[in-house]
């Protein structure tokens, strides 16, 4: 599988050397070079591009800004942010970048970021038998995926205790491991993708694992040592699910 691909920076020594890594390297195919978020845009409107090493420090529109106009549908352009700075790398993240390379970075740390591309490429776009396989093993409760910093972690549904929803992140707390993973993503969307006969929302800011419960009352519940107060909106299905022990 070969991505076709642009690189966009306003330094041209910088730029250079994004164009020498990816010409160097097999699955990657240079489709034009950019010295502004602009034209690169007008670029992507009339090719197919698939990845774009993305600068972010740019006159007239900033990478950031560039990767919110392109922020739209699956088969958007996938981006790895290059820039010499890394107070840029939270906005990085909101905006679904693949991966960040601060500069100066060499040809090993281009092509583990090419390779992530790739595999992500891969697997979004993998035969449609294996698609159906993948969805019939996550409805078997087996697994989630989520986001974590800029990769796809692999999370067991056994292992959650409970998940905490903050203001644009959740903490998902795992059994055997003291650091919860933080994720960017809201607790309605994995309200949705949680199996109903494993997890319930007992709180606005909680989904709980119902198998991990060790007390509870009509008001709240335990796990291991946390305590989650049942949210008033969440007590009738809560209170019916406490109806089958009592």
């Amino acid at each position: 599988m070969t991505l076709n691909c642009i690189a966009v920076d306003d330094e041209p020594l910088a730029l250079g050397l994004v164009c020498k890594f990816i010409e160097q390297t097999p699955f990657l195919n240079l489709a034009g070079r950019y010295a502004g978020a602009v034209d690169a845009l007008k670029a992507i409107h009339t090719q197919k591009i698939d990845l774009i090493f993305l600068d972010i420090q740019m006159p007239e529109l900033n990478g950031i800004e560039l990767a919110r106009v392109l922020d739209k549908g699956a088969d958007k352009p996938r981006i790895i942010f290059t820039t010499a700075y890394n107070q840029f790398a939270l906005e990085g993240y909101k905006v679904d970048a693949l991966d960040y390379l601060l500069k100066p970075f060499n040809y090993e740390e281009f092509l583990r970021a090419a390779q992530k591309a790739l595999n992500y490429a891969e697997l979004i776009n993998k035969p449609a038998a294996t698609a159906i396989a993948a969805e019939s093993e996550y409805t078997d409760d087996n697994y989630l995926f989520l986001k974590v910093e800029y990769q796809l972690v692999r999370i067991a549904l056994d292992d959650i205790l409970y998940i905490e929803g903050l203001k644009d992140y959740v903490k998902v707390h795992l059994k055997g491991v003291e650091k919860a993973v933080l994720s960017l993503t809201s607790l309605k969307a994995l309200e949705e993708k949680l199996p109903g006969k494993r997890f319930m929302r007992v709180h606005r800011s909680f989904i709980v694992s119902l198998d991990k419960i060790t007390s509870m009352t009509k008001n709240s519940l335990q796990i291991g040592k946390t305590n989650i107060t049942v949210g008033d909106q969440y007590k009738e299905p809560f209170g019916q699910f406490l109806g089958r022990w009592v």
